[in-house]
């Protein structure tokens, strides 16, 4: 069994985040010993993981409830569960690309830097740079 301080060191969260998630419906199975401390098994340390997965990925405590709550209904709501994962990985994806594309902007400030760092009496001229950089214009108009 884990302490609450535990569980929050192994997922690098905060314990009030933890309380937060057991007070949302989160964590259905997490017992109390007998001075009422929260006490944790693999099994929930598992769900924790879980809910920080999906809640670093953007998913709402409300979608992540409405997922434990087709949990604790059993094995009858798999398909209904997997639907919510294979929805909530599309969303992953396209926050990737998202992502992709953000980075190369940003690669590419870098690299006007760079140039004009290493030679800076070509001129100061960003917008020049971004302009003369097909990618730029083709990573902003998508």
């Amino acid at each position: 069994m884990y302490t609450i301080n535990e569980i929050a060191k192994i997922c690098d969260i905060s314990v009030y985040t933890i309380r937060f998630y057991d007070k949302e419906g989160l964590l259905p199975f997490v017992t109390r010993n007998s001075t009422g401390n929260r006490q944790f098994s693999d099994g929930d340390l598992d769900l924790v993981k879980l809910i920080c997965c999906l809640k670093n990925t953007g998913m709402q405590v409300k979608e992540i409830k409405q997922y434990i709550d087709l949990c604790m209904q059993g094995e009858g709501t798999a398909t209904a569960r997997r639907q919510i994962m294979a929805n909530h990985r599309k969303a992953i994806l396209r926050q990737i690309e998202d992502l992709k594309k953000n980075l190369t902007i940003v690669d590419l400030k870098i690299g006007f830097y760079d140039s004009y760092i290493a030679n800076p009496q070509a001129g100061y001229d960003p917008l020049k740079y971004m302009m003369e950089n097909k990618q730029m214009n083709n990573t902003t108009h998508e």
